[in-house]
């Protein structure tokens, strides 16, 4: 028998009977787990190659660079001739159609997102930001959905990471106005927002946003012969960078459950997604991330798209989520430490038992190509657990060379689309030119013309300070700007009355602020509101006059 493959269904391996995946059960989903070295790749591959036989297109992260061999024709080589015998078929190498991404735009085409279809909740997960900045990023979106001249452009000119900076810097130079319609702004939480935004950068964040942005059709492709192409993202390097890489692809699976229509149970996924090193998706990732995780897995599969997740242990899955994943591959667990024999035992409860099986033993014995798998039958109920051999892949296994990765890339179906990226008219643009028309704000880089270079269109120059007097004008500045060293009773002007009334807020602010660390520390009160008196005053005092 030449392929093992029956209609509807995907063969696996083979225990004390056949291990068939049935194709019209696949998108509720599956996990794959097993300690690095176990052979989850090689399972992987296998299920991806038997996916595309069927027709049906996929989606994997290649996070160590050995799922690219699938993109070559594979070897006869005697262990595998031997273990396909065993198994009851001929094996026959093969190739697959196979078109290669990278968010970096080295190892494959790019691909990009704009801000805008990112929204504020991945957004603020990809930078880490607490509660306080979330809420500036919302005001953030909100502002660019209804400022007239930014809601004209494509996603409300959010596209890239310039124009969210610019966005930031605008909403904080124009924090009092903004406050008073969107809630408060605290000028201090833009700062810090903005060094996310350059950790970002610095994580080669620069270029997965932007335009043109990923068509989702373009993933869920058919080769002229019927094969479903297999796309690899490259994600060896992209693995520096965790949290860009599980955000990424929640974006990816959000995308997809939002642009699909319903399809309910058809007799084949019209897309798997592999998500391996799942566990960074998990990480520290706070409730609302967690319950939207949870949703799009659980939805997504009336969209008629599979979810496989691929880590080491289902403990690294949270219950709501493993709840959800009906089709399993379990590769061997050690159990050196009180915490991996735990690890083993809660591996082995999440199996429907086989009284044939001690499953928890079975576990740490499980060799190189085997292991439990338990697929969903009629009904949906998963089958009782077995101890399998995987069938060996026809494709390569292992990485392709650079020049074989070339020449898959020179014939793939997209080409020349994504390859060049575009820089459209958007906040950036919109809001510099606002600003430097409005006359009261520079645009980012209007001094760079030199000392005395106007920050004001139309102003005249200011005066360069006198060599050796840097500090004298700076303490000038400052006092004129506050009003300081005024008459007594004169009048403040309107912009030192903001300049006051600014300044007393952060001392106010900093004052509660040291307050408390002096009350915990002390374990008094008392002490805490003395504290906060001494600082307000000693920063607030030269302020009153």
């Amino acid at each position: 028998m030449t392929s093992p493959d029956r209609d509807g269904k995907i063969f696996v391996g083979k225990g004390e009977h056949d291990e068939y995946l049935t194709l019209a059960l696949a998108n509720r989903h599956g996990l794959a787990t097993g300690t690095t070295g176990t052979g989850k790749t090689v399972s992987l591959q296998v299920l991806a190659e038997g996916f595309s036989r069927a027709g049906v297109p996929v989606f994997a992260a290649d996070v160590k660079g050995d799922l690219s061999g699938i993109a070559a024709r594979g070897e006869a080589k005697p262990e595998f001739v031997k273990r396909a015998k065993d198994l009851g078929f001929d094996y026959e190498a093969e190739e697959f159609p196979v078109v290669f991404w990278d968010l970096f735009g080295v190892e494959g085409h790019p691909i990009r997102a704009t801000v805008f279809e990112m929204g504020p909740l991945l957004v603020s997960q990809m930078l880490s930001l607490n509660d306080v900045q979330e809420g500036i990023i919302n005001i953030a979106f909100r502002f660019a959905g209804d400022d007239p001249e930014l809601k004209a452009t494509d996603g409300s000119g959010l596209i890239d990471l310039k124009d969210l900076r610019e966005l930031l810097a605008y909403i904080s130079k124009n924090s009092k106005e903004i406050s008073s319609r969107y809630g408060n702004v605290a000028v201090t939480a833009v700062g810090a927002m903005q060094r996310q935004l350059l950790v970002l950068e610095n994580q080669g964040g620069t270029k997965f946003f932007g335009e043109p942005a990923l068509d989702i059709a373009d993933l869920m492709k058919c080769a002229p012969n019927g094969r479903g192409t297999i796309n690899v993202l490259a994600a060896d390097k992209l693995m520096s960078s965790p949290r860009l890489y599980a955000t990424f692809l929640l974006w990816l699976l959000s995308d997809l459950f939002e642009k699909l229509p319903e399809v309910g149970d058809p007799p084949k996924p019209k897309l798997v997604f592999f998500f391996d090193e799942a566990h960074l998706l998990f990480n520290e990732a706070p409730k609302e991330l967690l319950d939207k995780v949870e949703q799009v897995v659980r939805l997504i599969r009336s969209k008629g798209v599979g979810v496989y997740f691929v880590t080491q242990n289902p403990i690294d899955v949270p219950d709501k989520v493993l709840a959800q994943l009906g089709n399993r591959l379990q590769h061997a667990l050690r159990a050196f430490t009180p915490g991996d024999q735990k690890a083993v035992k809660a591996a082995a409860d999440t199996f429907r038992p086989n009284p044939k099986l001690n499953t928890a033993q079975v576990i740490t014995e499980l060799g190189k190509g085997e292991a439990l798998v338990s697929f969903l039958e009629a009904g949906g109920t998963p089958s009782m657990v077995d101890r399998t051999t995987i069938r060996p892949p026809s494709a390569r296994i292992g990485p392709i060379t650079p020049e074989e990765r070339k020449a898959v890339m020179a014939k793939s179906p997209v080409k020349g689309k994504y390859d060049t990226a575009v820089d459209p008219n958007s906040a950036y643009e919109i809001l510099q030119k606002r600003l430097a028309g409005g006359g009261a704000l520079a645009p980012a880089g209007a001094a760079a013309g030199g000392a005395g270079a106007s920050a004001v269109p139309g102003q005249a120059p200011a005066e360069a300070p006198a060599q050796g007097g840097v500090f004298h004008n700076m303490g000038e500045k400052f006092r004129n700007v506050f009003g300081i060293g005024r008459p007594r009773g004169a009048p403040l002007t309107a912009s030192q009355s903001v300049a006051r009334n600014v300044a007393r807020a952060v001392a106010a602010g900093v004052a509660t602020q040291v307050a408390a660390e002096f009350a915990k520390s002390t374990g008094s009160k008392t002490a805490g509101t003395i504290g906060k008196a001494v600082v307000r005053g000693a920063l607030g005092g030269v302020l009153r006059r």
